[in-house]
């Protein structure tokens, strides 16, 4: 998935995995840029009586280059705080959840959010309360109330929620992982030479997120506060246009277990053991054995891992799995040259003069970072979930926004279709433009099969899937 297990250590610990990072201009408020980071993946909506939530130990943040070094310019840093309101119950809630300061709720958290800049670190508010998890009709009768209610405004024209949140990201995870069956070909398998492979016409795509929740960190910021001269860029080629757009998740290094469970210590300066931009680079670019390393390190670092960007192991597999649906990739793959496309649309953005009236690039240092052009407006009408590719320039590799099919651009990208970028003698195999997830009936389809709709204003995300209403095994 997008970063849902995409490391040894950190699959361990999700309270403190990145699963998703969306960062794109807000359609109904294009003064500001809406942030969106996911933790706590792949969440049963009936997982109680512990619902889940974040860690109180963990600091998360959302981080922003302006200048294209790979640092962060600005953080917004978020920590919480849980507590029990009634401590000999085992119940999450006692009775219907009908606010945010219902007596009978039992299980609760508050936040802080922190501006980290130039200037010092300030505090934008403490003690903001979370909604509670969709727990069902009787326990939360008006959870949209709820989230209403728990969205709090922190500064002039600057909102927050921190919550469940329905998972808005969609993959075919079983395919992908199942030696990179592509299920798309099942739609006329023989048209890619895959007659004889044994495949055979497959059954549709399925989406391995249907039905479960994550929590998620948004905020929504004017624009003029996280560009670098303090201004909203209105020309796309304006250098000062493009953000670049990541989060973390730290640890202090030192803990202490007392004499009984919970009984924990934490000290010492924090540690990063969770960091995600462009999605699927660590699921897919990274080797296992430097997936946690990949983690600790600031995009300023992924010079060091460019080579699997620039060489991409599962370029060569397409190759191995599908034997002659792919020649031309197999021709480049075969040369050595490294995939500047790749490199560009990953690791520095795309500079101007690629891609007509389009522009992400930041510099040539080479870091992994959504990179969001605040100069181009939001598509309001017609958007492509393939963004870029699907001739929609306010979406993915233009930051990310959270209907974007990420795999299937990722996966066309990686197979060769936007080598031309690039290399315009290079032509794409017929396949490379047919890959799909088979999830969404076509690029104008803004709701992933499967998930709950997505919501036209902040947070976007859609309401949480609720426990109550589970859907059965088929």
């Amino acid at each position: 998935m997008s970063s849902h297990r995409e490391a040894p250590q950190i699959s361990k610990d999700p309270v403190a995995d990145s699963t998703d990072l969306y960062a794109f201009v807000s359609p109904d408020q294009p003064d500001t840029v809406t942030l969106i980071a996911n933790y706590v993946p792949l969440q049963a909506p009936d997982g109680g009586p512990n619902f889940y939530e974040f860690g109180d130990d963990v600091l998360y943040a959302i981080n922003i280059d302006n200048d294209g070094d790979g640092d962060a310019d600005i953080s917004f840093q978020f920590q919480f705080t849980s507590r029990i309101t009634d401590p000999d119950t085992f119940l999450y809630n006692t009775g219907p959840i009908t606010s945010l300061t219902s007596p009978s709720w039992n299980r609760r958290q508050t936040y802080s959010v922190t501006r980290v800049d130039e200037r010092g670190s300030h505090v934008l508010g403490t003690g903001i309360p979370c909604p509670p998890c969709n727990i069902g009709p009787l326990s939360t009768p008006d959870f949209p109330a709820l989230v209403s209610e728990a969205i709090t405004t922190v500064a002039p024209g600057t909102k927050v929620l921190a919550g469940q949140r329905a998972e808005g990201f969609y993959v075919d995870l079983g395919a992908v992982f199942d030696l990179g069956i592509l299920r798309p070909f099942e739609q006329d398998h023989t048209t890619f030479g895959l007659a004889g492979t044994g495949l055979g016409t497959m059954a549709k795509g399925v989406n391995s997120t249907d039905g479960v929740n994550v929590h998620s960190i948004a905020i929504q910021v004017p624009i003029d506060q996280l560009t670098a001269d303090g201004r909203t860029a209105t020309s796309v080629t304006d250098p000062t246009a493009v953000l670049g757009v990541w989060t973390t998740a730290s640890r202090q290094k030192a803990r202490i277990f007392g004499n009984w469970p919970g009984e924990n210590y934490n000290s010492g300066p924090y540690a990063q053991v969770s960091r995600l931009g462009n999605p699927l680079v660590n699921e897919v670019l990274i080797p296992m054995a430097a997936k946690d390393y990949w983690n600790s390190l600031p995009p300023a670092a992924d010079q060091e891992f460019a080579s699997h960007v620039a060489h991409p192991e599962l370029a060569g597999l397409l190759n191995v799995l599908y034997p002659g649906v792919f020649p031309h990739l197999a021709s480049y793959v075969s040369s050595g040259a490294p995939r500047a496309d790749l490199l560009a649309i990953l690791l520095t953005g795309i500079p101007a003069g690629i891609v007509p009236g389009f522009q992400n690039y930041t510099g040539p240092r080479q870091a992994d970072m959504l990179r969001l052009n605040v100069a181009i407006p939001p598509t309001t009408t017609g958007a492509s979930n393939l963004g870029l590719v699907g001739g929609d320039p306010a979406g993915f590799p233009n930051g990310r926004r959270v209907f974007d099919d990420v795999v299937t651009i990722e996966l066309r990208a990686i197979a060769g279709a936007t080598l031309p970028l690039v290399d315009p003698g290079y032509t794409p195999d017929a396949a490379a433009g047919a890959i799909s997830m088979g999830l969404t009936s076509g690029p104008t389809d803004l709701t992933a099969m499967g998930t709950e709709n997505y919501l036209s204003e902040f947070p976007y995300l859609g309401t949480p899937h609720s426990g109550f209403a589970v859907p059965a095994a088929s």
